[in-house]
């Protein structure tokens, strides 16, 4: 059920991302959501065993020290991840401080309401946003965004992922049509790769960011798809 708060928040998202992005409404649907439905998100992140390991054993990655991958062989899954911070203007704050953020917002209260295992992962998710960027090769363009979350909720079916789908589908809906074919085209290229592809969530990179990416992308049947692919070769 949608409340009437959330949905005006939900149509805010809708009509000027800037205003509320998607991250915050995710975090304000926790206090409007029921038991039920966040019982069932709950069940159906701990009923894979990687994430119930991961979640149990309280696997969070240490910040990453973000000069030192400056200094790894250019070929590596190291380098091309800080390679892609600093091309797409992002900082080694950004890339290394989100357990500091994430505790930041509970402290405020912003995450009441949203079961601990979701916290975890949560705060994973946004730990391997950009990593999994380099791995599948979408880039940050919005078609590279919106494609990289299709796949990430074909991997999980997480509520922050689905309310991607959920903003974006309005928006080409209700206020931009032409962006229909272009945006779905990103959407089912994410959401098959997502699917045929060994689970990326929360496996331990950053222990592998001194190996060749292609390795990495060997080991786990990483073949780009076809929006990826070209986005690679464009880059």
């Amino acid at each position: 059920m949608i409340t009437d708060d959330f949905g005006r928040r939900f149509l805010t998202t809708v009509n000027d991302t800037d205003a509320n992005p998607v991250h915050l409404l995710f975090n304000q649907w926790w206090s409007d959501a029921t038991d039920e439905v966040k019982d069932a998100y709950v069940t159906i992140l701990l009923s894979d065993p990687v994430n119930a390991r991961w979640y149990e054993e309280g696997r969070y990655a240490d910040p990453v020290d973000f000069d030192a991958l400056s200094r790894l062989p250019a070929e590596t899954l190291g380098r091309r991840y800080h390679d892609w911070i600093v091309d797409n203007g992002l900082t080694a704050q950004i890339a290394t401080n989100y357990r500091q953020f994430h505790d930041a917002l509970r402290a405020s209260g912003s995450l009441d309401g949203m079961p601990e295992p979701m916290q975890f992962a949560v705060l994973r998710g946004f730990q391997v946003h950009d990593i999994l960027h380099v791995l599948t090769g979408y880039d940050a363009s919005g078609l590279g965004e919106i494609a990289l979350q299709a796949f990430s909720l074909a991997q999980l079916q997480f509520p922050y992922f689905g309310m991607w789908m959920a903003t974006v589908t309005a928006q080409m809906t209700f206020n931009n049509p032409s962006a229909i074919v272009p945006l779905m085209d990103a959407i089912a290229d994410g959401w098959q790769y997502g699917r045929t592809t060994a689970h990326l969530m929360v496996q331990p990179w950053e222990a592998m960011f001194d190996r060749p990416l292609d390795d990495v992308r060997a080991e786990y049947g990483l073949t780009l798809s076809p929006l990826a692919a070209r986005q690679s070769a464009a880059a």
